[in-house]
């Protein structure tokens, strides 16, 4: 890069190239803010939208510096833009788009969300310019120009882009993860719920059950035990009949 007069021009430092970076983010939101409802709800619902609107910041273009009055009136103008009832044509796709633009910004309104992102959007920042750093220092050693190709401010932004939507879409994937291992535990938790409440109702029926019949038991064995004693007694009586004797003829 040259400066007037056919000089080259120092190499900014980080903080020349996080405030260049801003301000062509500022640049670039000024252009897109002005884009149609059709032109919004392509650009919100673009391939991979269920993670470049992970940024909330991304999804309202607006500065993470920006105050909550300027949050407000920018969340106004990009719903009234990519609501339903102005694109009457395409309503389905307004009201996902309309559904991003509400989640960011309700997510922006609670500092503890708000913050996440801005230290998101801050990691990635200074991940590329440790990257940055790092490469100098090999180029240095290896007795090269230091010149690498993130001294452009526009692919120093690139790449701070880049590392901020995988950062935000690897915590996304975390958090899913999460999710799917609590909603497991959750229903191994409530099967094991359901699997003892049923053991219970099962020995409290098979309890019932022993209760409602004991009587009929103890008569059936009452019962039998009289029959098995009849039996005895007959059986007695006929041992003691016993058949007299024959006397034998005697000749004479």
């Amino acid at each position: 890069m040259a400066a007037a007069g056919g000089e080259p021009s120092a190499k900014p430092d980080s903080d020349d190239l996080f405030q260049t970076f801003y301000t062509e983010v500022k640049q670039i939101e000024k252009r897109d803010s002005v884009l149609t409802s059709k032109q919004q709800i392509d650009r919100l619902l673009r391939p991979g939208a269920s993670y470049f609107n992970l940024n909330p910041f991304e999804v309202l273009q607006i500065d993470p510096e920006a105050t909550d009055e300027e949050l407000k009136k920018r969340f106004r103008a990009l719903s009234i833009l990519v609501h339903p009832d102005k694109n009457q044509d395409d309503q389905d796709r307004a009201q996902q788009a309309f559904e991003a633009v509400d989640k960011a910004y309700k997510l922006l309104l609670e500092p503890e969300q708000k913050k996440r992102a801005v230290d998101v959007i801050q990691a990635g920042r200074e991940y590329v310019e440790h990257m940055v750093k790092e490469k100098k220092k090999q180029l240095k050693k290896d007795g090269k120009d230091q010149t690498v190709e993130e001294d452009d401010p526009e692919v120093f932004r690139q790449e701070v882009y880049k590392r901020t939507m995988k950062l935000f879409a690897e915590l996304e994937i975390k958090r899913k993860e999460r999710e799917a291992k609590d909603m497991h535990e959750r229903k191994r938790a409530r099967e094991e719920e359901i699997e003892t409440a049923e053991k219970a109702k099962r020995e409290r029926e098979w309890q019932k059950n022993f209760e409602e019949t004991r009587d009929g038991r103890v008569d059936s064995w009452r019962t039998f035990q009289a029959k098995g004693k009849s039996k005895s007694k007959a059986k007695e009586k006929r041992s003691f009949l016993k058949p007299p004797k024959v006397k034998m003829e005697q000749r004479e």
